[in-house]
């Protein structure tokens, strides 16, 4: 794919798949009845502007819009899965959204983050070393993100919420090679794929190891400070590099790079049965109809529409 072409990226979400377009994003969600409930609305200006083209900038912007898009999709996609057994609408209050995104937030660099780093202060007294003491406490980072991403995959409903996941990313592939839309051209394609979230966290990880290889291990605060302030600048040059892997996916150097990427999605993506590569297609189908009306929508699709809408969205390619 040429680097001027528009990336279609997602995310799994309850019973369904979210999918990020250039000026919208859709939802696609079975619902208990079996029928497939589809919407689609315009994504905030904040992350579609000019600082998305920004070198570095744009991979914060991005950062920031996969938590409150990632968390938003969540929460509307279990209101419209539960629907039909609780009868009603309405979604988590802006405020609680908020406040479990600041709550998962923290959550996250303290897992990821804050515990490899005292984790690794015990080598200190074996080890004079600070890059070398550094370089442990970044493999103890990558065990505890691999060790995290295997335990919560074997979750009855994870593993549910991980098919979807691979039907997000078979679609994507679809698309980007200009496939229609249909189950039978998914399901020829892998369910992992390079520019995935969690080939991001890894790319994360990898990078946190060479920056904080530098920072010196004399002074506790700073240490523990730098373990937060530079995320940002870490998630900025991880974006880059995601960003430059996807654009390059077929030369045989980048192919390696993202082989370890490719090889943890192993752990986040399971193979979908049809009902879910369905719902997919119906997410890719109604993120790029909304792109070219950038009118919301909103509809449910049963199983009959199902069947012949998915022949009839065709993977274009969409410049930005």
């Amino acid at each position: 794919m040429a680097e001027n072409q528009f990336f279609y990226g997602g995310q799994a979400v309850i019973e369904g798949v979210m999918i990020r377009g250039r000026s919208c994003y859709s939802l696609a969600v079975r619902r208990l009845d079996g029928r497939v409930d589809t919407l689609s609305e315009p994504l905030s200006q904040i992350f579609t502007g000019r600082l998305r083209k920004i070198p570095l900038v744009r991979g914060i912007i991005v950062l920031a819009e996969t938590l409150a898009l990632g968390l938003k999709a969540l929460n509307r996609s279990a209101t419209m899965a539960m629907e039909d057994q609780t009868g009603g609408t309405e979604e988590m209050p802006r405020w609680l959204m908020a406040a479990s995104l600041t709550v998962a937030f923290i959550f996250g660099i303290g897992l990821f983050f804050i515990l490899p780093l005292f984790a690794s202060k015990g080598f200190e007294g074996q080890i004079s070393s600070d890059l070398v003491n550094n370089l442990i406490e970044g493999l103890i980072r990558l065990v505890v993100l691999v060790a995290y991403v295997g335990a919560i995959g074997m979750l009855k409903d994870i593993k549910r919420v991980f098919a979807y996941h691979g039907a997000e990313h078979m679609a994507v592939h679809t698309h980007e090679a200009g496939l229609p839309l249909e189950v039978e051209n998914v399901r020829r394609f892998p369910t992992a794929h390079p520019r995935c979230g969690t080939a991001f966290l890894l790319t994360v990880v990898v990078v946190s190891i060479v920056v904080f290889a530098f920072v010196p291990r004399d002074d506790l605060l700073l240490m523990v400070l730098s373990r937060v302030v530079l995320i940002p600048v870490i998630a900025a040059l991880s974006y880059e590099i995601i960003r430059f892997n996807g654009a390059h996916h077929r030369n045989p150097l980048t192919r390696l790079i993202t082989y370890p990427g490719l090889l943890l999605q192993s752990l986040t993506t399971r193979v979908p049965d049809d009902s879910q590569i369905e719902v997919a297609i119906q997410a890719m189908g109604t993120a790029i109809a909304a792109d070219q009306s950038m009118e919301p929508m909103h509809r449910e699709v049963t199983g009959v529409e199902l069947a012949s809408d998915a022949g009839s969205v065709e993977g274009e390619e969409v410049s930005p």
